[in-house]
């Protein structure tokens, strides 16, 4: 069997235009996120830093992971009419304590991460940061 010096280069080529495709997918499904504070999540107080916001290709789960992968936490995701390429995390305040309500990667969020408003509660002011 000869194997063709063109059949060769042009295999080589199409499995790089793979390796890239999949890389910029793989970008899209991540963003970085600067927490200037820190912060509670699921009972665990996170300190301020770079939080990497990640989405699953299927569209059905979000994840808030440290840079360091210290800390890494995912939940099931909910499709929203909002916008596509919007990243935010979404913060309740309490005097100087910030607990993660909710995370929002484009159409998907997160459920409800604090504990549900009581009829006649005064709602506590959000702080939302987003990134594109």
């Amino acid at each position: 069997m000869q194997i063709k010096f063109s059949t060769f280069v042009l295999a080589s080529a199409a499995l790089a235009v793979a390796a890239l495709t999949s890389t910029s997918a793989m970008a899209s499904t991540a963003r970085t996120l600067k927490v200037p504070f820190s912060f509670t999540v699921q009972g665990k107080t996170l300190p301020a830093g770079e939080y990497v916001v990640t989405r699953n290709d299927l569209g059905t789960m979000v994840e808030l992971q440290s840079k360091d992968y210290s800390h890494n936490f995912s939940w099931l995701a909910e499709a929203t009419g909002t916008a596509a390429d919007r990243v935010a995390l979404r913060f309740d305040v309490d005097g100087q304590d910030h607990i993660l309500r909710s995370i929002q990667f484009g159409r998907l969020e997160s459920p409800q991460l604090t504990r549900k408003v009581k009829k006649g509660e005064d709602i506590t002011p959000q702080l939302v940061l987003s990134g594109q």
